[in-house]
């Protein structure tokens, strides 16, 4: 299961209404945090939910509205007595952009690790999950990201009693271990005792673009496609395109066109205050898009 949280769904500046653009994540005892902008804390707090187990946060780019949060949550995490590394990746100038954010947050007892990517798309690998970059098209360099939860097909025990694989050994591979034995020197992989792998879980989250064919390819069949929806109103289709931002109705036809099974709006234009009324049309190109909301939570389960 993964916990989802759109903490902040507002662009460009906070509304008493609406904090900055952040989603949190919650899988297996760890917290994944995509941007910071302002009120990012607040929005966590008003969840319930805790800064402590956040342990990696990705940036899509470094517009103050998507980091502008990060020193203070930075400082809060510090005062919560955290000494687990806390790991940030984003666009080249990662290292160069945090560090000089924290003029105003210079001592930490945590080590922060920079992971800056390279390229048009990176994937990182942690537990039990991956995280994957892919470059999209704004005004300065921008990247979405697709989160995977992958899942281990179904244990066999007939499988595993016709090549007479002990017992004690039948739990460790489920779990996905590789088992030697030392005194055989025969070796047991999971594969020996699994079925085919199942569906896992796809979340792709992507905001500050114009539509591109890279946010079609890599949300593909995703359980849940957070998209940037800057202007609902037909009269800015045209401003849209000039500050390489998208309409809600650009980012239903992207939703259809990826096969996604839910879409939600995020990171509004500060002029744009009730984002439900123009659903009725976006309905149309894409049934299932939602108007996302601050603190607007879902669980995302395995089939």
């Amino acid at each position: 299961m993964l916990d989802v949280c759109l903490l902040g769904s507002g662009g460009m500046m906070p509304l008493p209404y609406r904090w900055l653009t952040s989603l949190m994540m919650r899988y297996n005892g760890s917290s994944i945090l995509i941007d910071c902008g302002e009120g990012t804390q607040i929005a966590i707090r008003e969840k319930g939910w805790s800064f402590k187990p956040i342990d990696v946060v990705c940036f899509t780019h470094y517009h103050g509205d998507h980091i502008s949060g990060l020193p203070g949550l930075l400082l809060t995490m510090g005062n919560a007595e955290r000494h687990e590394p806390l790991t940030l990746i984003g666009p080249r100038g990662l290292e160069r952009v945090v560090n000089a954010l924290r003029v105003i947050a210079p001592e930490l007892p945590f080590e922060l690790k920079f992971i800056e990517i390279s390229g048009n798309e990176e994937t990182f690998q942690f537990e039990g999950y991956r995280i994957k970059a892919f470059k999209v098209n704004h005004n300065i360099l921008c990247y979405g990201y697709t989160m995977e939860i992958d899942r281990a097909g179904r244990f066999d025990p007939v499988k595993a009693e016709e090549q007479k694989i002990p017992k004690a050994y039948w739990g460790r591979l489920q779990k996905g271990e590789i088992i030697t034995e030392p005194e055989s020197n025969k070796t047991y992989t999971p594969e020996m005792v699994l079925g085919p792998q199942r569906k896992g879980i796809k979340l792709t989250y992507c905001t500050d673009t114009r539509p591109v064919q890279s946010i079609v390819e890599n949300a593909k069949n995703s359980d849940l496609f957070i998209c940037e929806g800057m202007y609902g109103e037909k009269d800015k289709e045209a401003k849209a395109r000039e500050h390489k931002h998208m309409t809600f109705y650009e980012a239903a036809e992207l939703a259809k066109a990826a096969e996604v099974k839910e879409l939600w709006l995020t990171h509004y234009s500060p002029s744009l205050t009730r984002p439900e009324e123009y659903m009725d049309e976006v309905e149309k190109i894409f049934k299932n898009a939602k108007a996302g909301k601050d603190r607007k939570s879902i669980e995302l389960q395995f089939e």
